[in-house]
């Protein structure tokens, strides 16, 4: 029997963002800036994953992050699992889940939203967190998270 391994450094220090859909990632990079960061990231991409398929996983080394960002994520990738390292170990593992209220995330696709034309902050409840479906507290316009705009 052949025993095959992925080989990736050991993170020291940092966060492990894990079972993210493989055609999420680009929006996952995109929205964390993490072509901007000037720590090593480390992206794996379409690797076999018993639970979805395929999945994609990121390692960020000296980097946690915010409440808002991890806001951010859930509303494009929700489930992704979560690992805070230090000093090689790991200190912390959950999973992100999207957060009851979303602020400044997401843009409101009614174009009559007061939200759309005064300098505010969107704010949605979630409706439904299984079907992703959320309602503006504005207007009262309810939409699935896939078919709205991230901020």
């Amino acid at each position: 029997m052949k025993r095959q391994e992925l080989q990736v450094a050991a993170l020291r220090s940092g966060t492990v963002i894990d079972h993210i859909p493989s055609d999420k990632l680009f929006q996952v990079v995109s929205l964390l800036h993490l072509d901007k960061m000037e720590t090593p990231v480390t992206i794996g991409y379409n690797l076999k994953s018993g639970k979805m398929g395929s999945k994609a996983i990121v390692k960020v080394s000296d980097k946690f992050f915010t409440d808002e960002e991890l806001n951010q994520l859930a509303v494009i990738t929700p489930n992704v699992t979560l690992c805070i390292i230090r000093d090689y170990e790991v200190v912390e593992k959950k999973e992100v889940t999207l957060p009851e209220t979303l602020i400044g995330l997401v843009k409101c696709s009614n174009p009559m939203c007061i939200c759309n034309h005064e300098p505010m902050a969107t704010r949605f409840h979630v409706v439904d967190s299984e079907k992703r479906v959320v309602k503006c507290s504005y207007c009262n316009h309810e939409m699935a998270l896939e078919k709205m705009q991230i901020i």
